[in-house]
């Protein structure tokens, strides 16, 4: 009997025409390192009395299918995740091409996931997906990977895959030794860490339905924050943030043949931190970071993806 094992496991991703109609076909092969995505329904214990001490079968509460999948940021398949939370992209360029994906959508596309374990075989089929959150860390070193939060509107299981013919990607991979912060254009010294996040802060329509599934998950206000983290060697940003004024952060990757992947926010709010000694190391501070639309109304964030693929 064979049993199911994580480094045989497979992820494909489509984009669906319609919310909640999984494509037959088109499906991508997804590079991801773990998945909790899937379905779950609860028992609600049996209150009524009168039968005695031992209680009475439970009955079956609603369904929910969500959960974070954690993917390699590279040059390629990440188009894809940024498609889901920004939605198209603006494509320029004759090869390399460049995508640039910008917050303020009202509308998101919606997609199609399929894990399986071939061994077993088991396939879980989730249609309806949405992209609630998108967030990753930036470090010295160690492995660059992203989360992705996901809503789904519901999980069908088979024992055989739905998603036909897998197209494969071309998995160049950024890693942190590739990454850059600028504050207005300058490098900023003494970085030691940075964090994004992304939230299109989902809404699930949870109407009644036999099938137990949401109608719907629609995109509220969105979020951009994140958190860096200096050593003190200068007032700059304190001075920033307690004037209040704003900022413009970019967040970079580029590999020496080409690819880059860079998130420019032009308008960035700083809070005060406080300004901590906690020993005889080097002073760090933190700034947890919001960002805001810019004053023209142009968007909060886009994201700029240059790479060998033609179209998202």
């Amino acid at each position: 009997m064979a049993r199911a094992q994580g480094a045989r496991a497979q992820m494909a991703l489509a984009f669906e025409t319609t919310y909640g109609t999984s494509p037959t076909s088109g499906y991508t092969k997804m590079p991801f390192a773990t998945a909790s995505l899937g379905a779950e329904q609860p028992l609600l214990s049996n209150e009524l009395l009168g039968y005695g001490r031992d209680p009475l079968a439970p009955i079956k509460d609603a369904v929910t299918a969500d959960g974070t999948v954690v993917v390699p940021i590279d040059a390629e398949a990440f188009g894809l995740w940024l498609k889901a939370a920004f939605g198209d992209p603006v494509t320029t360029g004759t090869g390399p091409y460049t995508h640039v994906f910008s917050s303020g959508n009202w509308s998101l596309p919606s997609f199609s996931i399929e894990t399986g374990l071939p061994e077993v075989p088991s396939y879980a089929l989730y249609g309806g997906c949405m992209l609630d959150k998108i967030g990753w860390s930036m470090a010295r070193s160690g492995l660059l990977t992203a989360s992705m939060d996901i809503v789904a509107q519901g999980e069908t299981l088979a024992t055989t895959s739905g998603a036909g013919t897998l197209t494969p990607v071309d998995l160049i991979r950024f890693g942190h030794f590739n990454g850059s912060v600028t504050r207005n254009g300058t490098d900023i010294g003494n970085i030691v860490s940075a964090e994004l996040n992304y939230a299109n802060n989902l809404d699930r329509v949870e109407t009644i339905r036999a099938d137990g599934k949401i109608e719907g998950a629609d995109p509220s206000i969105a979020a951009l924050t994140g958190k860096i983290d200096v050593r003190f060697a200068d007032t700059t940003l304190l001075t920033q943030a307690i004037s209040g004024t704003s900022c413009a952060l970019e967040f970079g990757y580029a590999l020496p043949s080409g690819e880059s992947l860079t998130v420019s926010v032009p308008r960035v709010f700083l809070p005060r931190p406080r300004r901590e000694i906690q020993g005889p190391q080097g002073v760090q501070m933190s700034f947890d970071w919001q960002a805001a639309q810019q004053e023209s109304g142009d968007p909060m964030v886009s994201v700029t993806l240059v790479n060998a693929r033609e179209s998202y």
